[in-house]
């Protein structure tokens, strides 16, 4: 059974950090690409980042703040969020691929895996 297990969610000050966890079972997981994707209250999901090998790509809005890395011995993906700001607020999903999604155009059944999210709340 396929698992994507999202933690590290919480309240936090602007100019703060998370460090976000997603724990994966079930599949080949260093064979897949693998995301960080949100949505915020009353909009539609959002790029936030993706990495195959070593390699970390970033949308425009959190490059330079944010951090993808992933361990494939552990099959964990990792988030680390740095100067949080409240337009940051979200669910954030983790999310699996054997391919590179279309990251201006994709929905969530785009992802071959695709977990339950855990909530980030940047208070101002």
């Amino acid at each position: 059974q396929v698992q994507l297990v999202e933690s590290g969610g919480g309240l936090v000050q602007a100019g703060g950090s998370l460090k976000l966890s997603c724990a994966a079972s079930g599949f080949t997981f260093g064979n897949y690409w693998m995301y960080w994707v949100r949505q915020a209250p009353g909009k539609g999901l959002e790029y936030v980042s993706g990495i195959k090998s070593d390699r970390g790509y970033y949308s425009d809005s959190v490059r330079g703040r944010f951090t993808i890395s992933r361990d494939n011995a552990k099959n964990t993906l990792t988030l680390e969020m740095n100067a949080l700001r409240p337009e940051d607020t979200a669910q954030y999903f983790c999310a699996g691929a054997r391919g590179r999604i279309n990251i201006y155009s994709f929905k969530k059944e785009d992802f071959d895996y695709y977990g339950e999210g855990t909530r980030v709340t940047v208070s101002s």
